[in-house]
């Protein structure tokens, strides 16, 4: 039986199928924007924790076929590299950025492109920078032909062999900082759905665990707890979180995204975010789109890099961000384990 879920597993794929016009959901290179003109600026894409660019890391092509406006929509991903700046459950290092348009727009042709043969992407209005393939508004000041986000990705592209070509016509080769590139298959997810908890079978199972406490004489303030008996009752509920999750997963262990738009995350630890905060265009809820699996780790190729899953919350109503432009949505990472509690009593 089929359950709602949507999975995303990782193929090899021609480049060419990977460009702007083909709509493919992909992991990887540089990014496929959707909207050519209203891309992010590159301050935009900072990361919150060491305020050097992130990196795309993937796109997921999700329409909505019920709003006229969302008939290309596509959620873009992307992340730090630095090690330093993946703190536990915390995501200033992660952007989430959202971008839609209706059928008929001023870039793609109504119908969609042959695939039969090989064919060149549309071009950017807007220069793009040569190492990443965000918005590049930074000039190299010395041939004027090469554009950068910034002077970060100037000096990767220096060290990378622009000092000797400098002036020359030749091709820039692939930037080392970029992400292994593959397209990003989806298929119903095929089994028994978990059974979803109503909020009184989850506030018995809480009140069995809290009359446990009082049996051992443990209710009350977590503090008065010994500190083999907090990391117990951590690792009891953490097992539990985690137990599921790797069921869940069992019959598809490749997976590397989950998709159910309004649906709920498969969480892995108990540790979730205490509030969503609203769309910042038109104040609307955000609700559960997708999550980003710790599988796809094992393809990205970069050490620096550590989650456990990455769960993103869109606008409600998939609102028209300004200038029709990229919409900023909300993302929370969640690693493995919860040291929080245990991290308390040291303090």
């Amino acid at each position: 039986m089929c359950s709602s879920v949507d999975l995303g597993f990782l193929e090899t794929c021609e480049e060419w199928l990977l460009t702007n016009k083909f709509f493919r959901s992909k992991v990887g290179g540089k990014p496929a924007w959707l909207d050519l003109k209203n891309i992010p600026q590159p301050k935009d894409l900072l990361c919150d924790e060491c305020n050097e660019p992130t990196i795309f890391m993937c796109q997921i092509y999700a329409p909505l076929e019920e709003k006229e406006n969302c008939f290309h929509r596509m959620l873009f991903v992307f992340v730090c590299l630095k090690s330093t700046c993946y703190q536990p459950n915390q995501c200033k290092n992660i952007k989430i950025f959202r971008s839609q348009l209706p059928r008929k727009n001023d870039y793609y042709e109504y119908n969609p492109p042959s695939e039969n043969a090989p064919s060149d992407p549309l071009p950017s209005p807007v220069p793009l920078c040569v190492v990443c393939g965000c918005r590049g508004p930074q000039l190299c000041s010395k041939c004027k032909t090469t554009n950068y986000c910034g002077v970060v990705h100037q000096r990767i592209d220096w060290k990378q062999g622009h000092k000797t070509a400098c002036g020359q016509e030749t091709t820039s080769s692939v930037s080392s900082i970029l992400f292994p590139q593959y397209e990003i298959v989806t298929e119903p997810e095929d089994m028994e759905p978990v059974k979803k908890l109503s909020d009184q079978e989850s506030e018995q199972i809480q009140m069995e665990q809290y009359r446990k406490l009082v049996e051992d004489g443990k209710a009350g303030d977590m503090e008065n707890l010994s500190e083999s008996e907090l990391e117990s009752y951590v690792d009891q509920t953490e097992d539990k979180y985690f137990s599921k999750f790797k069921k869940r997963i069992a019959t598809d262990p490749d997976q590397i995204l989950r998709y159910e738009r309004g649906g709920k995350p498969l969480w892995l630890s108990s540790v979730v975010p205490e509030t969503v905060t609203p769309c910042d265009y038109c104040g609307s809820a955000r609700i559960f789109e997708c999550q980003v699996m710790p599988q796809l780790l094992n393809s990205l190729k970069n050490e620096n890099i550590d989650w456990g899953s990455l769960v993103i919350y869109t606008c409600e109503n998939s609102c028209d961000p300004p200038n029709n432009g990229y919409a900023r949505e909300y993302v929370f990472k969640q690693d493995v384990l919860n040291n929080d509690l245990r991290n308390s009593k040291n303090k």
